[in-house]
């Protein structure tokens, strides 16, 4: 697909895509995404129905059984899965997450042997990063690893891992050489079934309760010396890469739950009577919903000039990734937060469903960094140039 806008307009494929994966939204995952939510269980209909329309992986390269799908079209497929249950739209936006590092940094045999499981959907890969006292400052992560004959040896643990326990792939990093600091670095794909890989209790959520969040912990981990994602020393690099490519999907989320806050509220004002009149006759009412629409429109077409530009390999990617993720997801707060203010005291009920997109809209304010991150992000490079 074609990753530029033709006056601004997306390509013919992106609109038909659209269309194809609201309908499949709106009837497989959609009706169930309070009880998701209310049992804190995995979607389970969302993968089966994802993974049976090719739309749980769409970014993977057709070499590795995959549809070869620009950053456009993947940005497209999570935020109209996001618009009806922001933890379903976990299922592409971690497949994603997880298997960029490896196709930006990784062995052609390495990508042969992890990328076709995940394509095929029969395998997710998760990302592993941040550690308990290693968040924003990534550079400060306690997991070592070291090279014992053929194998590498992991040991330590990672916190908020996302899909943990469903994923069968793992994205690790550790310290190989700490020394270095974050030239000390390194990048590997840890198998669910290696021994000394373990998966801990999962998290206790304010939103995406259906995406399991969970430590992960490493005894003596041993994996195949294969496994390691690029050179020894520059995995900090590949995963500060990684996010200019992902950061615009979690703008396509926020995006995405903002719109479904939207396109409730309206329909709620509408059939909402007070005074004698619909609620949407009120002029408060309609400058609430004129300003959430405006919003929502800017930040979607930033976070498809974002994809865009990553796509094409711009040298601004880095800004305008962190600046649609933290643009949409401050937008996405704001408007879901409205939302509940205009269904008045039902909106604070679990009987329609924006207290939650309310609750769900608040982690793409902190997780892949923080918005406090990206203005330190966005401000490094202007200072630049």
């Amino acid at each position: 697909m074609n990753s530029d806008f033709d006056l601004f307009q997306l390509a013919e494929e992106h609109q038909e895509l659209r269309a194809a994966v609201r309908a499949l939204s709106e009837k497989e995952i959609a009706p169930h995404a309070a009880d998701v939510d209310e049992e804190a269980r995995y979607p389970v209909e969302a993968r089966k129905a994802l993974t049976a329309a090719g739309f749980h992986a769409v970014h993977l390269p057709e070499e590795y059984g995959g549809d070869g799908a620009d950053a456009v079209a993947g940005c497209i497929v999570i935020e109209e899965v996001s618009r009806v249950c922001v933890s379903s739209s976990l299922v592409p936006g971690i497949n994603k997450l997880g298997s960029m590092p490896v196709l930006i940094s990784g062995s052609e045999d390495l990508k042969k042997q992890v990328m076709p499981s995940i394509a095929s959907g029969e395998a997710m890969i998760s990302y592993a990063l941040s550690e308990r006292e290693s968040g924003s400052d990534a550079v400060a992560m306690k997991t070592k690893a070291r090279l014992d004959g053929d194998n590498w040896v992991l040991n330590g643990g990672k916190a908020w891992i996302t899909n943990a326990g469903v994923s069968t792939w793992y994205t690790v990093f550790a310290v190989t050489d700490p020394e270095k600091g974050a030239n000390g670095v390194s990048a590997f794909v840890v198998h669910s079934d290696d021994p000394g890989f373990e998966v801990g209790a999962k998290e206790r959520k304010l939103g995406i309760k259906g995406s399991p969040t969970c430590e992960i912990y490493f005894t003596d981990c041993t994996i195949p010396a294969d496994r390691i994602i690029g050179q020894p020393g520059t995995g900090f690099k590949t995963a500060m890469k990684t996010f200019d490519h992902t950061r615009p999907t979690i703008g396509a989320q926020a995006v995405g739950v903002a719109q479904g806050a939207l396109d409730a509220s309206v329909a709620y004002v509408k059939e909402r009577r007070q005074f004698g009149k619909s609620v949407s006759e009120f002029q408060g009412v309609q400058f609430m919903l004129a300003d959430m629409a405006m919003k929502v429109e800017a930040a979607r077409n930033m976070v498809y000039v974002a994809a865009a530009k990553v796509e094409r390999g711009d040298k601004d990617m880095t800004f305008y990734a962190s600046a649609a993720k933290c643009y949409a997801s401050d937008i996405a707060m704001e408007v879901t937060t409205d939302a509940v203010q205009l269904f008045g005291g039902a909106g604070y009920t679990k009987d329609f469903p924006v207290e939650r997109m309310m609750r769900d809209a608040k982690i793409t304010q902190i997780y892949e960094g923080t918005n406090q991150i990206q203005r330190m992000v966005m401000a490094r490079a202007l200072l630049k140039g």
